[in-house]
């Protein structure tokens, strides 16, 4: 059964050195995470999710207009995805949660 699972603390906690350590292990057993941040935080329309202690990972991007369901289920059509992590999650509207959401 797929979970859902919210981490929050104040700025400066390390959720993004976190979110990149758990991708970093879901590969390290031959998975594949799916990464998302948003579009706020593009640099020169990459995304891009940063640790204040230097790693980095590349994600998609969203923003208001991205419906969350379709690009994951058009990964899911290149590859299994084994989790999804979304950085800066308090950017995504109410639709797009449920669109991120785990089903089956």
């Amino acid at each position: 059964m797929a979970k859902l699972y919210f981490s929050y603390s104040t700025m400066n906690a390390g959720k993004s050195t976190l979110l990149l350590q758990a991708a970093y292990n879901y590969r390290e057993r031959g998975m594949r995470p799916l990464l998302f941040t948003s579009a706020k935080y593009a640099e020169g329309g990459v995304g891009r999710i940063h640790s204040r202690i230097g790693i980095s990972e590349v994600a998609e991007l969203y923003d208001e207009g991205v419906d969350l369901y379709q690009v994951i289920k058009d990964h899911i059509a290149e590859a299994k995805v084994d989790c999804v992590f979304v950085d800066e999650a308090q950017f995504l509207d109410p639709n797009q949660v449920w669109q991120a959401r785990p089903r089956g």
